[in-house]
């Protein structure tokens, strides 16, 4: 079963730009009635689609941070718990899990190659942590 249709798709791209976007303006460059996308968006909320609408950092805050991929090693037994732990840290952007020599990357922020570091280390010390590397991004080519 298809859960979207183009204009779900076209309607999904838009609040991916702006979650905030007025259904008026939604409507106007989608070329709707506002009552039509205000029901569409209803729709994809009740059928999951839409699962949330987050906050989106400018991109002068965002320069001033430290991102880093930090690929983990874990024990299998423990792969669950590290997870969870890593949900708990606030610095933990995202966590991926992966096929390879690692189970899991994560991508982190901190304040400072300082603060950083604590991090790494603090995810190092991780019951069922076996072994991390990582790399610090220096620039994002593409992000979209």
């Amino acid at each position: 079963m298809q859960m979207t249709d183009s204009i779900d798709d076209k309607l999904l791209g838009l609040l991916q730009v702006d979650a905030r976007a007025a259904i008026a303006d939604l409507a106007r460059q989608l070329g709707l009635s506002r009552t039509t996308v205000q029901s569409r968006i209803d729709r994809l909320e009740r059928r999951g689609v839409i699962a949330g609408y987050s906050v989106r950092l400018s991109d002068e805050y965002e320069q001033g941070l430290v991102k880093a991929h930090v690929l983990i090693t874990a024990l299998p037994k423990l792969a669950s718990q590290v997870e969870g732990k890593l949900r708990e840290i606030t610095e933990v952007r995202t966590v991926h899990s992966v096929s390879g020599a690692f189970d899991l990357i994560a991508i982190v922020t901190a304040h400072s190659v300082q603060k950083l570091d604590v991090l790494i280390d603090t995810i190092g010390r991780l019951d069922g942590v076996e072994r991390t590397t990582t790399s610090i991004i220096l620039s994002t080519r593409i992000d979209r």
